[in-house]
């Protein structure tokens, strides 16, 4: 399994634009005005997932393996469409430099299936990330955070999370695609739930008299 995700990491870090040969250790990169950037993902309202394991590689080409990740959450504010409200912070999902891409492998329980997802961002991205966004009264701010959310029918949505007040930035990807099944490459035979998907209590009760996908994604 971890050959399968190495040999995919080398064709995006191709595709990525990263063509210094080799990727660089992060020592050898600084970092940014304001330390690490860092990365957090939520659904909906009882619509669980969980990512197992995700790949980032940043703008200075450091490549970043994830096996330990800050839990998904859902979001009480995220009912019925996406909201700009959402608040987000990570412990683990951390980086250096604004990314270039990502791959990521999630289960979405209310799916019961496995996704695996493939983000190329755009060079604006990296432009807003470095750029302050104002004063508060800890200091400078700045869009330190990418909110990703996970939504049924395995649809990905990406924000920038302002570090004062304010309601998140839509990203639009320059490249977004999502596997599944028999599609599955990089997160083939990736899961948390080899015997199976069970909802919770919450979720019974939340989808109860709604159709699927229980909102516009």
């Amino acid at each position: 399994m971890k050959r399968r995700f190495t040999a995919v990491l080398a064709c995006l870090f191709l595709l990525s634009g990263c063509h210094t040969g080799k990727p660089a250790t992060p020592e050898e990169t600084g970092g940014m005005p304001y330390g690490k950037w860092d990365f957090a993902f939520f659904t909906p309202k009882a619509l669980y997932a969980e990512v197992t394991q995700a790949l980032v590689i940043d703008e200075k080409g450091v490549v970043y393996t994830f096996r330990t990740l800050d839990s998904v959450q859902d979001s009480g504010v995220t009912v019925g469409t996406w909201s700009n409200r959402v608040r987000r912070n990570a412990q683990f999902n951390q980086a250096r430099h604004p990314p270039v891409m990502m791959l990521f492998c999630w289960d979405s329980v209310i799916d019961k299936k496995t996704y695996e997802t493939r983000i190329v961002f755009p060079a604006s991205l990296r432009t807003r990330m470095l750029a302050p966004t104002g004063q508060d009264s800890y200091g400078t701010t700045w869009y330190d955070t990418l909110l990703i959310g996970l939504a049924p029918e395995g649809r990905v949505r990406v924000w920038l999370q302002n570090s004062g007040i304010g309601e998140n930035l839509p990203v639009e990807p320059q490249r977004l695609t999502t596997l599944s099944g028999e599609k599955l490459d990089a997160c083939k035979g990736v899961t948390q739930f080899s015997h199976g998907y069970r909802y919770t209590e919450d979720t019974v009760e939340f989808i109860k008299d709604k159709t699927y996908p229980y909102g516009q994604w």
